[in-house]
Protein backbone atom coordinates (compact mmCIF):
# COMPACT_ATOMS: atom_id res chain seq x y z
CA UNK A 1 0.00 0.00 0.00
CA UNK A 2 1.29 3.43 -0.94
CA UNK A 3 0.67 6.83 0.58
CA UNK A 4 -0.46 9.55 -1.73
CA UNK A 5 2.47 11.70 -0.60
CA UNK A 6 4.96 8.99 -1.57
CA UNK A 7 3.25 8.44 -4.92
CA UNK A 8 3.21 12.15 -5.69
CA UNK A 9 6.95 12.48 -5.10
CA UNK A 10 8.39 9.23 -6.51
CA UNK A 11 10.01 9.06 -9.91
CA UNK A 12 7.73 8.60 -12.90
CA UNK A 13 8.80 5.01 -13.64
CA UNK A 14 8.04 3.83 -10.10
CA UNK A 15 4.69 5.65 -10.10
CA UNK A 16 3.82 4.08 -13.47
CA UNK A 17 4.58 0.57 -12.16
CA UNK A 18 2.13 1.08 -9.30
CA UNK A 19 -0.56 2.24 -11.69
CA UNK A 20 0.07 -0.48 -14.27
CA UNK A 21 -0.72 -3.05 -11.57
CA UNK A 22 -4.15 -1.42 -11.38
CA UNK A 23 -4.72 -1.09 -15.13
CA UNK A 24 -2.40 -2.36 -17.85
CA UNK A 25 -2.85 0.67 -20.09
CA UNK A 26 0.40 2.59 -20.44
CA UNK A 27 -1.54 5.60 -21.75
CA UNK A 28 -3.69 5.60 -18.60
CA UNK A 29 -0.69 5.34 -16.30
CA UNK A 30 1.24 8.05 -18.16
CA UNK A 31 -1.70 10.43 -17.97
CA UNK A 32 -2.08 9.95 -14.23
CA UNK A 33 1.63 10.24 -13.53
CA UNK A 34 1.83 13.46 -15.56
CA UNK A 35 -1.05 15.01 -13.59
CA UNK A 36 0.58 14.57 -10.18
CA UNK A 37 0.39 15.76 -7.45
CA UNK A 38 -2.99 14.66 -6.16
CA UNK A 39 -4.07 16.30 -2.94
CA UNK A 40 -6.55 13.60 -1.94
CA UNK A 41 -7.39 9.98 -2.75
CA UNK A 42 -10.70 11.24 -4.11
CA UNK A 43 -8.80 13.46 -6.56
CA UNK A 44 -6.65 10.52 -7.68
CA UNK A 45 -9.65 8.24 -8.04
CA UNK A 46 -11.61 10.85 -9.96
CA UNK A 47 -8.68 11.46 -12.33
CA UNK A 48 -8.07 7.72 -12.70
CA UNK A 49 -11.65 6.93 -13.66
CA UNK A 50 -11.87 9.94 -16.00
CA UNK A 51 -8.65 8.80 -17.70
CA UNK A 52 -10.05 5.26 -17.92
CA UNK A 53 -13.23 6.56 -19.54
CA UNK A 54 -11.10 8.33 -22.17
CA UNK A 55 -9.18 5.21 -23.25
CA UNK A 56 -9.55 4.22 -26.87
CA UNK A 57 -10.39 0.69 -28.03
CA UNK A 58 -6.72 -0.26 -28.49
CA UNK A 59 -5.79 0.70 -24.93
CA UNK A 60 -8.89 -0.98 -23.53
CA UNK A 61 -8.06 -4.17 -25.42
CA UNK A 62 -4.52 -4.16 -24.03
CA UNK A 63 -5.79 -3.62 -20.49
CA UNK A 64 -8.34 -6.42 -20.85
CA UNK A 65 -5.87 -8.90 -22.32
CA UNK A 66 -3.51 -8.40 -19.38
CA UNK A 67 -5.97 -10.24 -17.14
CA UNK A 68 -5.65 -13.98 -16.64
CA UNK A 69 -8.49 -16.27 -17.63
CA UNK A 70 -10.99 -16.42 -14.78
CA UNK A 71 -10.70 -19.70 -12.93
CA UNK A 72 -7.45 -20.52 -14.70
CA UNK A 73 -3.92 -20.39 -13.35
CA UNK A 74 -2.89 -17.01 -11.98
CA UNK A 75 0.83 -16.32 -12.13
CA UNK A 76 2.68 -13.11 -11.43
CA UNK A 77 -0.44 -11.20 -10.42
CA UNK A 78 -1.18 -11.38 -6.71
CA UNK A 79 -4.31 -9.27 -7.00
CA UNK A 80 -5.94 -11.52 -9.59
CA UNK A 81 -5.34 -14.52 -7.34
CA UNK A 82 -7.12 -12.95 -4.39
CA UNK A 83 -9.85 -11.43 -6.57
CA UNK A 84 -10.57 -14.81 -8.16
CA UNK A 85 -10.41 -16.81 -4.94
CA UNK A 86 -14.03 -17.93 -5.35
CA UNK A 87 -13.27 -19.39 -8.76
CA UNK A 88 -9.91 -20.82 -7.70
CA UNK A 89 -11.41 -22.80 -4.82
CA UNK A 90 -14.37 -24.16 -6.76
CA UNK A 91 -15.37 -27.77 -7.13
CA UNK A 92 -13.49 -29.46 -10.01
CA UNK A 93 -16.71 -29.83 -12.03
CA UNK A 94 -17.43 -26.11 -11.75
CA UNK A 95 -13.84 -25.28 -12.68
CA UNK A 96 -14.16 -27.52 -15.75
CA UNK A 97 -17.41 -25.76 -16.69
CA UNK A 98 -15.66 -22.39 -16.25
CA UNK A 99 -12.84 -23.53 -18.55
CA UNK A 100 -15.35 -24.60 -21.22
CA UNK A 101 -17.35 -21.38 -20.92
CA UNK A 102 -14.15 -19.31 -21.04
CA UNK A 103 -13.12 -21.05 -24.25
CA UNK A 104 -16.57 -20.41 -25.76
CA UNK A 105 -16.35 -16.75 -24.73
CA UNK A 106 -12.90 -16.38 -26.28
CA UNK A 107 -14.11 -17.95 -29.53
CA UNK A 108 -17.16 -15.68 -29.60
CA UNK A 109 -15.61 -12.37 -28.51
CA UNK A 110 -11.89 -12.83 -29.15
CA UNK A 111 -10.66 -11.99 -25.65
CA UNK A 112 -10.76 -12.97 -22.02
CA UNK A 113 -13.97 -12.84 -20.02
CA UNK A 114 -13.76 -10.02 -17.48
CA UNK A 115 -15.79 -9.73 -14.34
CA UNK A 116 -15.05 -8.02 -11.07
CA UNK A 117 -14.88 -11.36 -9.26
CA UNK A 118 -14.14 -10.13 -5.75
CA UNK A 119 -16.62 -11.78 -3.41
CA UNK A 120 -18.30 -13.84 -6.15
CA UNK A 121 -18.62 -17.60 -6.03
CA UNK A 122 -17.51 -19.70 -8.97
CA UNK A 123 -21.13 -20.60 -9.59
CA UNK A 124 -22.12 -16.92 -9.80
CA UNK A 125 -19.21 -16.21 -12.15
CA UNK A 126 -20.21 -19.16 -14.33
CA UNK A 127 -23.80 -17.93 -14.42
CA UNK A 128 -22.68 -14.45 -15.49
CA UNK A 129 -20.37 -15.90 -18.10
CA UNK A 130 -23.25 -17.93 -19.52
CA UNK A 131 -25.54 -14.90 -19.57
CA UNK A 132 -22.94 -12.71 -21.24
CA UNK A 133 -22.29 -15.28 -23.97
CA UNK A 134 -25.76 -14.27 -25.19
CA UNK A 135 -24.76 -10.62 -25.59
CA UNK A 136 -24.15 -9.08 -28.97
CA UNK A 137 -20.65 -7.67 -29.52
CA UNK A 138 -21.38 -4.00 -28.67
CA UNK A 139 -23.27 -4.95 -25.52
CA UNK A 140 -20.50 -7.28 -24.40
CA UNK A 141 -17.79 -4.73 -25.14
CA UNK A 142 -19.62 -2.21 -22.94
CA UNK A 143 -20.22 -4.75 -20.17
CA UNK A 144 -16.63 -5.98 -20.25
CA UNK A 145 -15.35 -2.39 -20.07
CA UNK A 146 -17.65 -1.64 -17.13
CA UNK A 147 -16.29 -4.69 -15.29
CA UNK A 148 -12.71 -3.63 -16.02
CA UNK A 149 -13.51 -0.17 -14.66
CA UNK A 150 -14.71 -1.78 -11.40
CA UNK A 151 -11.51 -3.82 -11.20
CA UNK A 152 -9.38 -0.71 -11.76
CA UNK A 153 -11.22 1.20 -9.01
CA UNK A 154 -10.85 -1.76 -6.63
CA UNK A 155 -7.13 -2.12 -7.34
CA UNK A 156 -6.56 1.60 -6.97
CA UNK A 157 -8.17 1.40 -3.53
CA UNK A 158 -5.91 -1.52 -2.66
CA UNK A 159 -2.81 0.33 -3.84
CA UNK A 160 -3.57 3.47 -1.86
CA UNK A 161 -5.53 2.07 1.06
CA UNK A 162 -9.19 1.51 1.52
CA UNK A 163 -11.19 4.49 2.65
CA UNK A 164 -12.19 4.36 6.31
Amino acid sequence: MWTLEAFDTMDADAASRILLACCASSEWAERLVAARPYKTRDALESAALAAFDDLDDTELAAAKQAHPRIGGPVTGDAWSGSEQSGAQSADPAVRAALAEANAAYERRFGGVFLICATGLTAERILSELGRRLGNDEPTEAAESTAELRKIVALRLAKAFGERP
